[in-house]
This record gives structure tokens, sequence and C-alpha cells, in this order.
């Protein structure tokens, strides 16, 4: 292009945004054989259960367990000699807090983490296992994030953004260029939104390798704040999500002007299919992915007519999620789809009764798993009681077979759902 060469509006907008392509490509460069090239596999399993066709970025299999790492690493190697003999400072409960101080450590520079007081005592070993040292400040993160930046300034430390920062955004960018150097067919990237650094990254190569390509960002409906901003709304952004990583209740300045110019759209998703989401993801793919991983493939459940024989892209960015969290989430969604169950089951105070009970869910083939006899606490008739049976089951219709056949036996039954 010579300098009598009129430059389009759509041009001059894409080229003031804070990265461009090349910036992205430029990562990759930086970056290359010291983060996992993680593989981006198809599920037919998944494919066939949403209608779409699913693709599927393991960014779980970093190090550290998220593509956090990507950003964090092409900052510290901006830094030069001088900057990295001062160190960097960042205020992180998680993912960001973890690849910085990893890389940090692998480049020799220290590194100071700022964490709220509450975060979860795993979240403190880890990032301390690194060599970072981690301060714990404030309730929120927010106050975290204040607190960092008056140590920054105070002992001349370098902050590092966990999403406003160009070089940040570029080297999340780089998830986006890998998948579509694997799979290039792709009409449809699905991307989870917090700040805004990942989904920036990967929409601003995606739209210079694909100007077709759909990027579709997605938020926990408890903390729509992206979302809102780009509607000219407000928002309330409070409550426990499962998707924490993707938490955040003020996304950006520069992740929101590339938003603005280049994400197509933006769905909010339920904490349900969050959690069956991360269900699906373990039982099907056998893969451990947190909630803001589970995130894209949420949209899908949530969303299925939008999706529909387009080829998508999932981004799983993260597969830090705490094992007895995993394990509430995992019987949860066993409850909700009646492979377990638990039935409240009046009785009369009479010798046998409950081994008649017990011989029905036998002729079901239904297995007991525990028994809460209840005579006390009870608004029934002295001589009246509930027991209420904690039992495993093949599938919804089982379920309903069994209390069927206990109705058609003569007791009053009723399912205790799962919320």
């Amino acid at each position: 292009m010579n300098a009598t060469t009129p430059v389009s509006p759509a041009l001059q907008s894409l080229q003031a945004l804070p990265i461009t392509h090349a910036d992205v490509e430029a990562a990759a460069a930086n970056i290359h054989g010291k983060v996992i090239r993680t593989p981006c596999l198809k599920s037919e399993t998944l494919s066939t259960l949403t209608g779409a066709q699913v693709w599927l970025k393991f960014e779980n299999l970093q190090f550290t367990a998220a593509y956090k790492e990507r950003g964090a690493l092409n900052r510290l190697l901006s830094l030069n000699a001088e900057e990295r003999a001062r160190g960097v400072i960042a205020a992180s409960a998680g993912n960001h807090a973890q690849g910085l101080a990893y890389h940090a450590r692998r480049l020799g520079i220290p590194a100071t983490i700022v964490m709220p007081r509450f975060t979860p005592i795993v979240k403190v070993q880890q990032t301390e296992s690194h060599d970072a040292n981690v301060v714990l400040f404030g309730e929120k993160y927010d106050d975290a994030s204040a607190h960092a930046l008056e140590l920054a300034v105070k002992k001349g430390l370098i902050y590092v953004h966990p999403f406003d920062d160009a070089q940040v955004m570029a080297g999340q960018g780089t998830v986006g260029l890998e998948m579509l150097e694997d799979v290039p067919e792709l009409d449809t990237l699905v991307v989870p939104i917090g700040g805004g650094g990942l989904i920036s990254g990967i929409s601003t190569i995606a739209k210079a390798r694909n100007p077709d390509i759909s990027v579709i960002g997605v938020q926990a409906e408890l903390y729509p704040s992206m979302y809102a901003a780009m509607k000219g709304q407000s928002a309330a952004c409070d409550g426990d999500t499962l998707a924490e990583g993707i938490a955040v209740k003020n996304p950006g300045v520069l992740t929101s002007q590339v938003v603005r110019a280049l994400v197509d759209d933006i769905v909010l998703v339920g904490e349900r299919d969050l959690e069956r989401a991360v269900s699906l993801l373990l039982t099907i793919e056998k893969t451990v992915v947190e909630g803001a991983g589970a995130a894209g493939l949420a949209a899908l459940l949530a969303h299925p007519r939008r999706f529909k024989g387009a080829k998508v892209g999932l981004v799983l960015c993260g597969g830090n999620i705490d094992t007895r969290l995993l394990a509430n989430v995992l019987l949860r969604d066993l409850a909700r789809s009646g492979r377990l169950a638990r039935l409240r089951i009046r009785l009369k105070d009479r010798p046998g009764q409950l081994f008649e009970v017990a011989r029905i869910f036998d002729q079901q083939q239904v297995n007991i798993l525990e028994v809460y006899h209840q005579r006390v606490f009870t608004n029934l008739p002295a001589k009246g009681l509930i027991t209420d049976i904690e039992c495993e089951t093949r599938d919804r219709d089982h379920l309903d077979r069994l209390v069927e056949a206990l109705r058609a036996a003569g007791y009053e039954t009723r399912l205790v759902e799962a919320d």
C-alpha cells in the first residue's frame, strides 16, 4: 500500500486497535517451545450431542493447567534486563498467578503475587511452589489489585495485568492461531470471557485469517460484565459461580475496544449448564476442566439452535478445579439425570414394611446406597414414619419404573429433587 492508496474506515479501525495479527504471530514465535502446543481434537460424541461439529482445544493440558501461561510469558519476554532485575508483580487468585510465577522462575525474574486473604490454601501453595512471594491482602480481587499497584509503585516492580495489556492479549491469541492452523475449516470460535484478554487475542488473529469466521464470547449469567458493556447496559455482577475464572466485574479498557470491533456476539450461560458441561467433559472426554474452561460447551448446551451444523472450536481454557467441588458437580449432575435419587417413602408402623420396600428395589434391580429412617422429627402421626432411600439407577426411565412399582404396592412415594 503506497501513500496515495486510500485506507478504508474498517481498516483504519483495525489499525487503531491495541494489537494486530502481527503481534499475535510475533508472540507465537516468542513462546514457541516454552509452552505446550496443546491438541485441538474433534469430539464425535459432543458433536452428536450438540448438533454442531465440535473441536476442543485442550489448554487444560498446559503445565499450570491453563492458557494464562501464554500471555504471562509473552509479557515477561518483553522486559529488558533492568526491568527483569526489578521483578514483576500481579494480582490474581488463580491461573494468572501460577502462569506468571512459573515462567518468572524459569527466566530468573523475581515475582510477587498479591492474593485475596481468603484464597483457597491450595492455590496459595501452588503459587508459592514456583518460588513467588505471595502477599495476602484484602477480601476480594479488587482489594488485592489495588494493593498490587501500590506495591508496584513503592518497590519499583513491573505490574503485569492479567488481561488489559497488549503483550498479554497477544500471547493469549496464540491459542486461536494454533486452532486455525490445526483445523482451518473452523467457522465458529466460542471463547470464555472474563476480562477479555483471551477473546481479544483470538478474535484478532481469527478475523485476520478468515474475516467470515464467527467469534462468540461466553459469560456466566452471574457476571455479565462484558455482555452488558457491549450492549450499553448496566449489570449487577455478584454471586458464587462455578466459573470463577471468568467472574470479572470490570472488563478491560483495551480488551473492550477489541471485543467491540471484532467479536460477533456474547451469550450468557447459567450455573446448571456450566455444571453439566464440566460433567460431560469428564465423563465423555475424560478430561478435567474448571467452570470457566467448560463455558464454551455450556454455551452449546444452552443455545443449541444457534450453533447447529456449525464447525465450532471450543477453548477448554483451564483445568484448575477443587476436587471436592468437582465431586459435588458430578454427583449433582447424576441426580439431575436420574442416575442418583433420593426417594421419600411413607410407611406404616408395622413389622416388615422396610423389608417389603427393599424387596421392590430388588425386583426393579435398583441399588440402595443409603437408608434414613425417620420417626421423631416429622409431622406425621405417632405411628407414622418416613424413610428416605438414596439409590442408584441406570437412567430416568429406570427411576420412573421404580417409583411406579412402589406406588402400585401402596406406598406414598415422592422424589426429593436436587436443586
